[in-house]
């Protein structure tokens, strides 16, 4: 026998109903999958590129790995006008045009016949990839938090480093299958496919389009975290602010540090732990690098002094660059300490600039920020892998041990820190 529902039974059943997702996590999930695709093609295929490339054409490798440099430039030209650009046109659309862009940049790199046609390649594909960057992350995630964004922003970026560790091995298998061109068909047409249904559904929404506020906020609030001593820095005041140039300069010697060993780290960890270790053991790193940015973000309060959080993450990698120098290039315990610091600090040296601008500008001028200090280090970091090749070659008798590679590194490490901490505000 049943009983006709009164009206306080469905209060309560409506009272034990979940709550529903706040709609901002939804644009996360769709960030990550951006920062998978983007970085899977955008930034960990040319260095596989420029190996098939080579081995198809025989062109100089000086030539090719000129050609990653400019798309690596590209992107961060695109990047630094990236806020101007989804004012002008819209998020959405950019996005989708980027990840167009990226695809059919990618299909010139595998269809090149002659050198101007991979610069060509090289140009797309640098557009592309710098409308799928950290930048367009950060313009993507952070209308949607406030409060919340260390969390949000970790979450979005770790899929970059998922895009490496899936990417990577992706283009080396599915290139012996395919062939290049078809390779790059394929997974072009599924990223322009994928990126242009997310930027329809998801990135063409804002939070008063569906009337909601930051964090999920009641109506009419206004949630902001910005240090009271912020002041608005239009036009070319924010090249006279001390706090900016502080900060663009810490992340620039921090990824070029990252990049630049990453680059060359395979190589050196090969002739001492065997290839198929070596390849164990960069893929602990990216692990560590996702655990390191997660644990960061989830537990750094709201409070907390951002630039302190970023000297440790720093002063991790350092320790890491350290103990690859005592290690001599024979002690695999020391190899492996240096990988785990080096590892846990990595995923923070992307992340967590953007959050300490998020504390340190007026909310109108972080979009601007953000975008300028990602392509500040963009623009470094292109020559980082060529230049920590050529201390290699300054000191060949120093082999797989390559103790000035790793003081390089600890020494750029050692000022990222300096500059976080000498723009730290009263």
């Amino acid at each position: 026998m049943t009983t006709a529902e009164t009206p306080n039974d469905a209060l309560a059943a409506t009272s034990r109903r979940p709550p529903r997702l706040f709609y901002g996590w939804r644009v996360v999930g769709g960030a990550f999958v951006l920062a998978v695709f983007g970085w899977g093609v955008g930034f960990y295929g040319p260095p596989v590129y420029l190996s098939v490339v080579h081995d198809r054409t025989g062109w100089p490798l000086t030539l090719i790995s000129t050609a990653v440099t400019v798309q690596f430039l590209i992107g961060a030209l695109v990047g630094a006008n990236l806020p101007a650009l989804h004012r002008r046109s819209g998020v959405a659309p950019i996005t989708k045009a980027s990840a167009l862009l990226l695809a059919v940049g990618t299909l010139g790199w595998a269809m090149a016949s002659a050198p101007w046609q991979l610069f060509v390649a090289a140009l797309l594909g640098g557009v592309g990839w710098g409308g799928m960057s950290a930048a367009a992350l950060n313009a993507i995630v952070s209308p949607w938090f406030a409060r919340g964004r260390p969390a949000a922003l970790g979450m979005a970026y770790n899929g970059g480093s998922i895009g490496g560790v899936v990417f990577s091995p992706l283009w080396v298998a599915a290139i012996a299958l395919l062939g290049f061109p078809a390779a790059a068909a394929v997974i072009g047409a599924v990223v322009a496919v994928t990126i242009w249904l997310l930027a329809d559904i998801l990135f063409r929404k804002r939070p008063e389009d569906l009337g909601l506020m930051p964090d999920g906020d009641a109506a009419g609030t206004r949630t902001s975290i910005t240090a009271p001593g912020a002041r608005r820095r239009p036009g070319a005041l924010l090249w006279r602010d001390f706090g900016f140039l502080t900060l663009a300069a810490a992340m620039a010697f921090g990824l070029f540090a990252q990049i630049g060993l990453v680059g060359h780290l395979f190589s050196l960890l090969a002739p001492v732990l065997g290839a198929q270790q070596a390849g164990l053991a960069m893929g602990l790193a990216t692990a560590l690098a996702i655990a390191g940015r997660t644990i960061t973000s989830s537990l750094m309060k709201l409070g907390a002094d951002r630039r302190l959080v970023g000297c440790a993450s720093y002063a991790a990698q350092m320790l890491g660059s350290l103990a690859f120098i005592a290690a001599a290039g024979t002690s695999v315990p020391l190899l492996l300490v240096g990988i785990v610091l080096f590892g846990l600090g990595f995923g923070n040296a992307t992340s967590l600039p953007p959050l300490v601008a998020q504390v340190e500008f007026v909310d109108e001028d972080v979009p601007r920020v953000v975008a300028l200090i990602v392509a500040i280090a963009q623009a470094g970091y292109a020559f980082a892998p060529a230049t920590f090749g050529l201390i290699r070659e300054l000191a060949p008798q120093a082999g797989v041990a390559a103790p000035g590679l790793f003081a390089t590194a600890a020494l750029l490490q050692a000022l990222a820190i300096l500059a976080l901490a000498v723009g730290r505000r009263a």
